[in-house]
């Protein structure tokens, strides 16, 4: 990569579509967010529109640019990096006939408990590293097929968000083998679409994408979209990843026994391995990264959101006084929890409030504060909190441990490590060092990094690391992970104890009775 030249880092993620320009040695020259709303149609839908994601990916490129002050003749590739599970139906021509039905969205809960009991859902999982879950295509597939027979049957083609925006950019349905890998429909030792699954669903592989290597160079851009992303048609994209897997590359955990955390809208924690990894007790997924990288590990459903919520339902106070100060809110709120120890003195938060993911995989799951006493106040809740997405955190981590041996170091990306008391928090409970890159645009990184490696700009992933500067180093407090190994192990025993309670309970607030 020569002085002159720039990398795009692509991300698609579910709340908004970023680009970020890196020059030479990863140093990032300009980047552009454009947002997009979730669409909620109904109870524990969660929908977007894809032409408004389209125009994301066309703004936040010629935006980034812009602010870069790069020429179209200084790009050398766009990486892409994209939110894994999304589902849009296709008609013969190619037109959306439902939106973009993304990770977050449960209506399929049924369908993934019949998946469980009378397909051998196990069975699918190890074949396909996907647990069986409603945030999959796969029982996503199933419940149109269930539900909507009308749509299944007049859909030509079952794709991903990304793999719409590539049709619509290049005209070629093609998918990385990492977003196919997360969809339950892909089988990890042939790289090919599992024929077995497609038969129990009713589909044929001429209505998914074309599976190709997370490598892929896609060149003839369409010349009037060119226009108007500031790039020349003839433009290399590389087909990358989901975000997921491009932020351990873009943390430069990519080694064995070095951990990546993301906590941003919800939260994951990955390793890398050499070869695909399933886990008998279904706790953890494996999607794959290239061919020699395979990413294990979990994701849970609730991260920076719950701060979110935290923020719009119980802080109007701290709003107004943040306006008034010119501060962001979330600081304020966060200071509240500065004052209170670990442990919130005894009080548990379980933050399953849109149900859980990793290891539990329960749709039906739901939010708990445990221990309230008169002693606890404001602060003691939103502490409770903060800990409560890390023992989520946590609880995958433990399975990890199981499938590869302990971890070495521990490295943190999206919004959550803006927060330095969330950060300490994170390397207490997991009582490891935590290491900060520089940059928090982990998977736009990643996204760039492979692009580059895709162009035999750099010969080993590995390489990454030199793109990757540490701003800030954690060390544990012993006392307080002795404090959080006790508080988790109780974390652990509540949520058994009132899992048979959870399932009552989301049957009343979705139907309104027991």
């Amino acid at each position: 990569m020569q002085d002159s030249q720039v990398a795009v880092g692509l991300d698609i993620g579910t709340t908004s579509t970023k680009a970020v320009v890196f020059g030479k040695g990863g140093v990032i020259l300009g980047k552009h967010a454009v947002d997009y709303p979730l669409i909620h149609p109904q109870p524990a839908w969660a929908e977007q529109e894809p032409e408004q994601i389209l125009q994301a990916v066309i703004d936040s490129i010629r935006h980034a640019l812009r602010k870069a002050n790069a020429s179209q003749d200084q790009v050398l590739a766009v990486g892409m990096s994209c939110a894994m599970h999304s589902l849009i139906l296709l008609d013969r021509d190619a037109k959306p006939i439902t939106r973009s039905i993304i990770w977050a969205d449960n209506r399929s809960v049924r369908q993934a408990e019949k998946i469980k009991t009378e397909w051998d859902g196990h069975q699918i999982y190890l074949r396909t590293g996907t647990p069986i879950h409603p945030m999959s295509p796969l029982t996503k597939i199933l419940w149109f097929k269930e539900e909507r027979p009308d749509l299944f049957a007049k859909a030509a083609k079952f794709v991903s968000i990304k793999e719409y925006v590539v049709y619509r950019l290049f005209g070629q349905f093609v998918v990385d083998e990492s977003l196919a890998s997360a969809t339950g429909l892909f089988h990890l030792q042939n790289r090919q679409w599992d024929e077995k699954v497609l038969q129990q669903l009713g589909i044929r592989s001429e209505q998914l994408s074309t599976i190709v290597p997370t490598t892929h160079v896609l060149t003839g851009l369409h010349e009037h979209l060119a226009i108007q992303m500031g790039l020349r048609s003839d433009t290399k994209f590389v087909m990358g990843a989901s975000d997921g897997v491009l932020a351990n590359l873009g943390v430069g955990a990519i080694e064995d026994g070095e951990i990546a955390v993301t906590i941003g809208t919800s939260g994951a924690i990955r390793t890398v391995t050499d070869r695909p990894r399933t886990d008998e007790k279904g706790r953890t997924f494996c999607y794959a990264l290239t061919d020699r990288h395979w990413v294990i590990g979990g994701p849970t459903n609730n991260g920076g959101i719950l701060l979110r919520w935290l923020r719009d339902e119980f802080a109007a106070p701290e709003i107004e006084v943040a306006r008034k100060l010119g501060i962001d809110p979330y600081d304020l709120i966060i200071q509240y929890a500065e004052k209170v120890p670990a442990g919130s003195e005894g009080l548990l938060f379980l933050p399953f409030l849109s149900g859980e993911r990793a290891p539990y995989w329960n749709a039906n799951a739901r939010g708990v504060f445990f221990g309230i006493g008169m002693h606890h106040k404001r602060e003691h809740f939103i502490r409770a909190v903060l800990e409560g997405v890390i023992f989520s955190i946590l609880s995958v981590g433990v399975a990890l441990h199981d499938l590869v041996g302990p971890a070495k170091d521990i490295r943190a990306s999206g919004g959550f490590a803006k927060s330095p008391t969330w950060r300490q928090i994170l390397s207490d409970v997991m009582g490891r060092e935590l290491l900060v890159p520089e940059s928090h645009e982990a998977s736009a990184l990643g996204a760039a990094a492979l692009a580059l490696y895709a162009l035999g700009e750099m010969k080993e992933l590995k390489e990454v690391k030199d793109w990757i500067r540490i701003s800030h180093r954690h060390q544990p407090h012993i006392e307080n992970t002795e404090v959080y190994m006790e508080m988790f192990y109780m974390y652990e025993r509540v949520y058994h104890k009132l899992k048979d309670e959870f399932e009552l309970l989301a049957k009343f607030q979705t139907e309104g009775r027991f």
